[in-house]
This record gives structure tokens, C-alpha cells and sequence, in this order.
């Protein structure tokens, strides 16, 4: 792929390494291959010396995926040229592909016409065009993280402003999405879960301040179109892009609307995506239709409920994300397994009963407590399957009966948590 890896990441790894040799002699196998799992496995430059990041065993660019597999790099970009020049060239593909199709969320290396054949406007550049609202906050997230980490700010250029641009009237539109919305997404032949219902424009939604979503993180479809934790990150994304907005486009007067439009959204969230639960109190829903009906549920998919504090919109502590959270963590979460060897968050997408790795990474990112963080250490370090890599998902009975071999944004949210943890000196 790359022809040379940064030696700031070369170094950091090889610190990791060593550190958990002594903390946690365990997870001293995993640390440096996984924390550097994306950068030697699947950033490639191309011809025109742009960046392009595949998720692992699928040759196509995800615009969530892409921006959480390099987040754990962004901090060391500043002391490094060629890191800082990778997350650039990273963020101006982002940058090209939301100008291309704001509605897609995983594209081509090239105008290739590779990927899916679906009834939708597609284009020789986009692998999939499922619209997912977390596709578009993810350059946002990474763009505010790379300016304030590396102080840089030649990024932000007329491409960047027309991006901002185009999510705002993106998410702006899809906030009326039945009456204004452009968009619709029929797949034939497939599982349900792969397409949208009502002529591919999905279950019907009332405007409420929060903005329609057709997919999930997972890639399956939304049975209500308010995808909450994908709200959640929205308003987050826009408050990024205000800051941006405010500090050099100043006379576009762009900060405003996304202040506002993050205020819409939230206000929409809060007056519409709260249900009372017997036992628990208020919590949050997973998602809803601005009609009074809610799926309860969470998938271990980020931007998800678990993920409330990583994700900037509340604290861990919390006391909505502390109900909405024992209730993710508990069986009355539908997509929460457990078997003799681990438990946590799944995901429909998966098969029945699998526990996926970003689930119980998200868990020990989000923790308070010690030994719960020490939990879900032990059992990953036990999932494994003997390759001292994470996958997408696994049996926790049999975790040697996994999910994709070869999934860079779980190995990217390991490498995450030990590092993080390490800095906190946790051990």
C-alpha cells in the first residue's frame, strides 16, 4: 500500500508495545499490529497523489469508516510531515467525494463503475449510495480534529466551504424528507434489511427538527428514519463545522446556520426520542418516526447509543446516557448477547447471537469503572481467535467462528483504547 509508514507511528507502536508487556503482557501481542493495522494494510496514494483509505477485506472507501480508522493517528500528525500529508490527503478525498454524491457513503478508488447495481442516481465513482447521516459528519469530526491537534488551516479551502455547504442543505432537506427529499434506494433480490420500503424512500416520517437517515452505521436499513445516535453526532458535527465556519469563513455567515440547524436537531432529539422504560426510567431510543413510534434497541455499529460520550453529545456521567446505557448493556437490549466466553453489543447485521469487537471496545472507551474497563480487556484478549487482530463479529461461545478477518476500524478503536489508556496510565 503505502510505500514507506510514518515513523511516529512506528515508534508509538513499538512504546505500546513494550508498555503492555509490563501492564498487560496479554495484549502485548495485539497492540502494535492492530494499532497500526490501518496505516500498513489499507491507506494506498493514488496516481494524483490523493489518499485513499479501503475498510479491509472491501475495496471501496466508506466515508464513516475512514475517518475512524485514522482518528487514532491524527494527534502524532503535527510532529510528523508525512502523517500530517496522509490525514490531508485523507480529509481532501472526503472532501471530493461528498462534492460527488452527498448521498452515498462508500465510493470508488476511481470512476470505475465498480460496487452495487441498485435503483438509485448513482454514479461511476460511488461503490454504494445508501445515505446515511453519519457519512456526512465524519469529515466534520475529522477536519475540527486535525485543526486543533496540528494547528493547520490551509485545509480549509473553497472545497472545504463548498462541502460544508452541501450537508447543510443535505441535512436541511432531509429534515422535511417525504415532502423535499430527491433521494430513494431499491435493491432487488436482497435481504429486506438492504432496502428501503414505500418505493425506496422508507417508512413514512413527520418533520421534527431531526434529520432523516435511510441506513444505519451497520449499512442496514433504518426501520424509522430518525436514526437517533446518528442525530446526536450530527449536532456535534455542525457545532465542529460552526466553529470552522465562525473562525474562517466569517463572512459567509455558515457558522450561524449550522448553529442553528445543530439547535433544530437537538430540540428535535430531545422532544421526540425519549421514551419512558419499566424499571429504568428515561431513556434514549435508537430510532424513531416523529409519529410516536421508536425501535429500542442499540447496535454495536458507531455512531450508536453506547458511544453517547465518544461520540461529544453528553457526558458519561450523564444521568440520561447512564439510564439509556444499563439498558444497552442489559438483555432487554434486543442485539445484547452473552456466552461463556464474552457478552456484549451485536448487531442485525450479523448472525444471531455474535458479539461484535467494536461493541465491547465502545463499552471500555465509555466506562467509568475500573473493573469493567479490566472486563472487557480479558475478553478481548480472549476473542481473538489466535490472530491478535479484531474482527467484525464473533461467536461467544466459539470465537474462533468469526466475522471478516480483515476489519481496520475495529483493530483502529483498539489501538484507540490502549493508547488512550496508556496515556491516562491507567495500569
Amino acid at each position: 500500500m503505502l510505500k514507506s509508514i510514518p515513523k511516529t507511528l512506528i515508534n508509538r507502536a513499538e512504546k505500546l508495545e513494550e508498555y503492555y508487556k509490563l501492564a498487560y503482557p496479554k495484549l502485548a501481542p495485539m497492540v502494535k499490529q492492530c494499532f497500526l493495522s490501518t496505516i500498513e494494510t489499507t491507506v494506498k496514494q493514488l496516481e494524483d497523489g490523493s489518499y485513499f483509505v479501503i475498510t479491509g477485506d472491501i475495496p471501496a472507501m466508506w466515508l464513516r469508516d475512514s475517518g475512524a480508522q485514522v482518528r487514532h493517528y491524527v494527534k502524532f500528525a503535527k510532529e510528523d510531515k508525512e502523517l500530517d500529508e496522509i490525514i490531508r490527503g485523507v480529509l481532501e478525498k472526503q472532501m471530493e467525494m461528498v462534492l460527488l454524491d452527498p448521498y452515498a457513503n462508500a465510493f470508488n478508488e476511481a470512476l470505475n463503475g465498480l460496487g452495487h447495481k441498485d435503483e438509485t442516481e448513482c454514479n461511476d465513482g460511488v461503490w454504494e449510495r445508501k445515505y446515511e447521516v453519519d457519512s456526512l459528519c465524519s469529515p466534520l469530526y475529522l477536519a475540527h480534529s486535525y485543526w486543533k491537534e496540528t494547528g493547520r488551516t490551509d485545509i480549509f479551502d473553497k472545497n472545504f466551504l463548498n462541502m460544508v455547504k452541501k450537508i447543510l442543505e443535505v441535512f436541511r432537506t432531509e429534515q422535511d424528507h417525504g415532502a423535499k427529499s430527491p433521494y430513494s434506494f431499491q435493491r432487488f433480490e436482497c435481504v429486506e434489511t438492504d432496502t428501503l420500503p414505500m418505493e425506496g424512500k422508507g417508512n413514512p416520517v413527520a418533520p421534527c427538527g431531526m434529520t432523516w437517515s435511510g441506513f444505519r452505521p451497520s449499512d442496514d436499513r433504518c426501520i424509522y428514519g430518525y436514526l437517533v445516535p446518528a442525530n446526536m453526532m450530527a449536532v456535534k458535527a455542525l457545532s465542529y463545522a460552526a466553529d470552522i465556519m465562525n473562525t474562517f469563513y466569517s463572512a459567509e455567515n455558515i457558522g450561524t446556520e449550522c448553529s442553528k440547524l445543530a439547535e433544530e436537531i437537538k430540540k428535535g432529539i430531545e422532544n421526540n426520542a425519549i421514551v419512558n422504560y419499566p424499571e429504568i426510567g428515561e431513556i434514549y431510543a435508537y430510532e424513531t418516526d416523529g409519529r410516536g413510534n421508536y425501535v429500542l434497541m442499540d447496535d454495536a455499529n458507531s455512531p450508536s447509543l453506547l458511544a453517547i460520550p465518544y461520540l461529544g453529545y453528553a457526558d458519561a456521567e450523564d444521568e440520561m446516557y447512564r439510564r439509556t446505557r444499563s439498558f444497552v448493556l442489559s438483555k432487554e437490549n434486543p442485539y445484547y448477547f452473552e456466552g461463556t466466553i464474552a457478552k456484549g453489543v451485536g448487531s442485525p447485521h450479523t448472525p444471531d447471537g455474535y458479539v461484535w469487537c467494536i461493541g465491547i471496545i465502545m463499552q471500555a472507551l465509555t466506562s467509568l469503572s475500573r473493573e469493567e474497563i479490566m472486563n472487557c480487556l480479558e475478553m478481548l484478549t480472549a476473542t481473538h481467535a489466535g490472530t491478535n487482530f479484531m474482527h467484525e463479529s464473533f461467536d461467544p461461545n466459539r470465537p474462533e467462528v468469526y466475522t471478516r478477518p480483515w476489519f481496520a476500524w475495529a483493530n483502529s478503536l483498539l489501538g484507540e483504547l490502549l493508547d488512550d489508556l496508556m496515556e491516562k496510565e491507567f495500569f
